[in-house]
């Protein structure tokens, strides 16, 4: 991809459709993230699937189909440590490898590792302690 394409040109919503769903997958037969969505997400997916295809489709393709707040919805979330976020990342860049060539991809890669680092600094960041936290790795993925 050229750095004057738009990553919408590239990326089809069939494209998000399939990441979402492959990285659903292994979040639920995650042993350790697994219980949290089951907490956070009872019974049926169908509803929460279909805002992670608009939210993928609003970061990746700028169609402004998410209204939600990520933020808001994080912090509800029974059991939610920062160092999970590595782990969801790790489940994410398997599913993006797993599907696309290295240009979509990385898309999909960068832009999860900027989302995952926001939410890290919106949930656990708090002026009067160091950050990055001494005690998790917060390396970004190379």
């Amino acid at each position: 991809m050229s750095s004057q394409e738009p990553t919408h040109s590239i990326v089809s919503e069939e494209d998000i459709r399939a990441l979402v769903d492959n990285f659903y997958d292994k979040i639920r037969a995650d042993a350790v993230l697994g219980p949290i969505f089951e907490r956070a997400i009872p019974g049926d997916w169908g509803p929460h699937l279909n805002i992670m295809y608009a939210f993928w489709s609003s970061v990746v393709r700028t169609t402004g189909r998410y209204k939600g707040n990520p933020v808001a919805v994080h912090q509800r979330i029974e059991g939610l440590e920062i160092g999970l976020f590595d782990r969801w990342l790790g489940l994410f860049r398997q599913s993006c490898d797993e599907l696309f060539e290295e240009d979509v991809a990385q898309i999909f890669r960068e832009k999860a590792a900027r989302i995952a680092e926001s939410l890290k600094l919106a949930l656990f960041y708090r002026p009067d302690r160091p950050w990055p936290p001494a005690d998790t790795d917060v390396a970004h993925p190379g």
